[in-house]
């Protein structure tokens, strides 16, 4: 039985897709369903689906990101994404590299694509290539999920409260229920937790790299490569080196 996985990080959109695969595309097994970037990049890396239905934009790493970034690392996931974009994210698509579906997702147009998907073979290395341009090419022209995002935290060191302009960060990482946040002062905690303050952040300067890690990439000195396709990142103003899970570490050679 062929599998997929469903990224969409509204709730309710995500539970009636799920609910017109079963109805239209009883033969699809829905493996995973991830409400952000970071989890269908995992989701991927983990069960390499035969397909994946990605939202295009959501917090954290974009659905083109995500696909960029699966492309990269050879995973043969066949892509389709979900969009409520304007005609000229549509014209790029029909390319016909990927597959799209236009929100609100007709049933008898979700199993037309299922059945074109299935049909079609995996990706081949030049359309996984092709695919990568593509999406090179859209990243910077499509929409972000944050349209305003935040520039100030108050987080507590000890007793004290502290204002911490948030580009003055070099780091997120997850304690528990909270967040620590590294600035090149030191550190702070943050009653946030890491999953909940990922979607207030500018996606083109913060981006995750581990499951409980989010780095500026501005503050960003150097990537390398470890065995077994990990990776670590060192920083410009402060002494931490923190580790990329293989997971992630294609997201740095799309850049």
């Amino acid at each position: 039985m062929p599998d997929c996985i469903v990224a969409e990080d509204e709730p309710l959109l995500r539970a009636a897709l799920v609910a017109h695969l079963a109805q239209v595309a009883p033969e699809l097994r829905v493996v995973a369903e991830c409400e952000d970037g970071a989890d269908a990049l995992e989701a991927i890396a983990s069960a390499q689906p035969d397909v994946a239905f990605l939202d295009i934009r959501m917090p954290g790493l974009t659905g083109l990101e995500v696909a960029a970034a699966a492309a990269q690392a050879g995973y043969r996931t066949q892509v389709v994404f979900t969009t409520a974009y304007d005609q000229y994210a549509v014209d790029a698509f029909e390319h016909g590299v990927v597959d799209y579906l236009l929100k609100p997702i007709a049933p008898e147009r979700l199993k037309a694509t299922v059945q074109r998907v299935l049909a079609r073979q995996a990706p081949t290395l030049p359309a996984q290539q092709a695919l990568a341009e593509l999406f090179q090419q859209l990243g910077g022209a499509l929409p972000r999920t944050v349209a305003e995002p935040l520039v100030w935290l108050t987080a507590s060191v000890g007793r004290d409260t502290r204002l911490i302009l948030v580009e003055d960060v070099a780091y997120f990482r997850a304690d528990n229920k909270y967040t620590v946040v590294v600035t090149r002062e030191g550190e702070a905690l943050l009653r946030t937790p890491l999953r909940e303050l990922l979607p207030s952040l500018d996606p083109a300067h913060f981006k995750q790299i581990h499951r409980g890690t989010i780095v500026n990439l501005r503050a960003v000195a150097s990537v390398s490569r470890e065995d077994g396709g990990r990776g670590c990142l060192r920083l410009k103003t402060h002494p931490d080196v923190l580790a990329v899970s293989p997971t992630f570490m294609p997201l740095f050679r799309a850049m």
